[in-house]
């Protein structure tokens, strides 16, 4: 990018990176050309979890909670790193297990539906089709009701 004339904040926005690693780049670039660029190698630290080890870990998390020990079929981040801490024997904490979540396996969260345990859908559906259009039907279900009727205004009633 740099050799096509683009400018350092170009590089920076096009890359998503800050601009003093982009200055920080140019100026090896600018030294020792596309050479030096080639010896930063990777950025950060390397993984604590290894391709295979997160195989693993997805395996345990798709068999579900129960499967796993717990009671509820909910999963939270301290229950997935629980699973990940006894598959691997790799301890994180919440945020970094949102991170493996996230970014390395591409899962989102996912919120229960919030239903009553006593919920009868087969009652509900028998309701929605039958006793719904016979009530919407019934006498006065078209018609306003009585707070929206509107009274003749007396000569003495104040408007």
């Amino acid at each position: 990018m740099f050799r096509r004339g683009r400018s350092q904040a170009e590089v920076a926005h096009a890359l998503g990176v800050s601009a003093q690693s982009v200055s920080r780049w140019y100026t090896l670039w600018r030294d020792g050309g596309r050479k030096a660029l080639l010896g930063a190698g990777r950025a950060g630290r390397l993984p604590r979890l290894s391709d295979e080890q997160l195989a693993q870990v997805v395996g345990a998390l798709k068999s579900g909670p129960r499967a796993n020990g717990f009671s509820t079929d909910l999963w939270t981040l301290k229950r997935v790193a629980d699973v990940i801490e006894s598959v691997t024997g790799v301890r994180y904490g919440t945020s970094q297990t949102w991170e493996i979540l996230r970014e390395r396996l591409g899962w989102s969260r996912q919120r229960p539906a919030r239903r009553a345990l006593e919920r009868n859908d087969e009652a509900i559906a028998n309701w929605v089709g039958n006793d719904w259009p016979r009530i919407k039907k019934a006498p006065g279900a078209g018609r306003r009701g009585s707070s929206s009727k509107t009274k003749a205004a007396s000569p003495s009633s104040p408007r």
